[in-house]
């Protein structure tokens, strides 16, 4: 009775966002209607008779979808992924949204007000955003005092980056950077992600190579703090470059790698728009299959050493399921719930039992991989 209460529940939701709601907002530019969506987000986190509607509205639970990783209890695998709340302004209100764990950022060692705009646009025929925010936030120390003491009732993920500067653009000065970030985090969030992939800030991916990212992981192995660190990593890369990261990050504190960010390769049969900047990094159903090949490619490369957390074109449980047979222990979105609306997190959830039972699987955890064993 419970599942058929939700998913009654999620149905009239969808209707209602995708008639009324996407159909409104579509009509605005995209960064508009994503720094007004914070705003309301802040508004329903502030108070406690919000975060429990917002919960009864969009929560779902099952314990076949708890899992502890890396020592941290994650309750359900679905995440929203670094790039929506930039400055950590929603963590009072996503756990009420459905979320199993959250990520902010990317935050950077500066401040940084970001790419010129326009800088995010819609691919409608796609299912897919072109962005090119290029790195827009407070920075370290004003994220980080905001932060300080602050309990969350799900797990957070911090994502630091390079600040987009020409300031950083030497190796040491970006290093440097990083470790600024780094520094300013280490008692903050469950996990670190170190972001070396964003495609829209100055002087390009530096440490996506392995000689630059070895200099940058001995710096991060002398700072002592205990959390998990994931290094987010691009799509468009090969598998040479794949792996020296993978002999790299085998040599340091790297828990695990999120699949993927951005893509910027416009040569990709996934895009149906006539029109598309030429500036920014794509995501969506455009990157959906790079991100699974990469998951893929990476937990048979490593026989499952790390651990994966898989983005890119999830907008149903179908797809989040394929990141997970692939080798995804937990999956991150954006995109999708743009296009889906908010109730599509216990939409996803709630297929994923669905998938879990068909397969035979008592736990998300024994899915893990299992197309790649």
């Amino acid at each position: 009775m419970y599942n058929i209460i939700i998913k009654a529940r999620d149905t009239i939701i969808s209707f209602f966002y995708k008639v009324i709601l996407k159909r409104i907002f579509f009509l605005s530019d995209p960064e508009d209607v994503h720094d007004r969506m914070i705003g309301v987000g802040k508004f329903l986190g502030r108070y406690a008779i919000t975060r429990r509607t917002t919960a009864f509205l969009f929560s779902y639970s099952h314990p076949m979808l708890e899992q502890n990783i890396l020592g941290i209890n994650f309750f359900n695998p679905i995440s929203l992924a670094a790039g929506f709340d930039k400055n950590a302004e929603l963590i009072d209100i996503l756990p009420s949204v459905g979320f199993g764990f959250m990520e902010v950022g990317s935050i950077t060692g500066e401040p940084c007000a970001g790419n010129p705009k326009p800088r995010l646009w819609r691919l409608v025929k796609s299912k897919a955003l072109v962005v090119y925010y290029g790195l827009k936030n407070d920075g370290a120390e004003a994220i980080a005092a905001r932060l300080k003491n602050k309990k969350t009732t799900i797990p957070l993920g911090i994502s630091i980056a390079k600040t987009n500067s020409e300031k950083t653009i030497e190796t040491e000065a970006g290093i440097s950077d990083y470790v600024k970030a780094y520094e300013k985090f280490i008692n903050i969030g469950d996990y670190c992600t170190i972001n070396i992939s964003c495609p829209n800030a100055y002087g390009g991916q530096p440490f996506t190579n392995a000689e630059s990212l070895e200099k940058l992981l001995n710096r991060i192995d002398t700072i002592l703090a205990s959390k998990p660190i994931f290094l987010k990593i691009s799509p468009d890369l090969n598998h040479d470059e794949i792996d020296g990261i993978i002999e790299v990050a085998g040599r340091h504190k790297i828990s695990g790698f999120i699949c993927t960010n951005l893509t910027k390769n416009r040569n990709n049969e996934k895009i149906k728009d006539a029109a598309v900047p030429e500036k920014g990094g794509m995501s969506g159903k455009v990157v959906e299959e790079l991100a699974n090949e990469l998951i893929s490619y990476i937990y048979k490369k490593t026989n499952g050493q790390f651990v994966i957390i898989g983005c890119g074109g999830v907008f149903s449980a179908k797809d989040a399921y394929k990141k997970i047979r692939a080798g995804a222990s937990l999956v991150q979105l954006i995109t999708g719930m743009i296009y889906e609306g908010p109730q599509v997190i216990s939409e996803i959830n709630q297929g994923l039992i669905s998938l879990l039972a068909r397969d035979g699987f008592s736990n998300i955890s024994e899915a893990v991989g299992a197309d790649n064993r």
